[in-house]
């Protein structure tokens, strides 16, 4: 039963990531209006032209290989450092959807958790 559930919240986390990196790439949807500072940073971001579509193929790709118990791992790697972005930034600029981005990065920490032999066995 543990399991099932936690399958379950780990392919939800995959596919919200996968969501959010489609926002990025097709702007399929607004991502809401954000608060003075965030808009401030995402303006920088988007000027420099290269890193939202980075961050979007990033969080797309993580996202579905999150999705895919096989390939779970690898995609907790790879959404670690732009979780780690995420969360420094709602804690540095924009605290009120801080409680979402502890969340996710609970989730991933949770994969990476779960699956330390295999982190171990990696190293070595």
């Amino acid at each position: 039963m543990k399991e099932k559930v936690l399958n379950v919240i780990f392919i939800l986390f995959g596919l919200f990531m996968t969501n959010s990196g489609l926002i990025k790439l097709t702007h399929y949807i607004s991502m809401g209006q954000p608060s003075q500072e965030l808009q401030e940073v995402f303006n920088l971001l988007v000027e420099i032209g290269w890193i939202m579509p980075l961050l979007g193929v990033v969080e797309l790709l993580g996202g579905v290989l999150v999705v895919i118990p096989k390939y779970r791992l690898l995609g907790a790697i790879m959404l670690l450092p732009v979780l780690t972005g995420i969360l420094l930034t709602h804690i540095v600029n924009d605290p009120s959807i801080l409680p979402m981005a502890i969340g996710l990065f609970v989730v991933n920490l949770l994969i990476l958790l779960l699956s330390r032999n295999k982190i171990c066995e990696l190293i070595k």
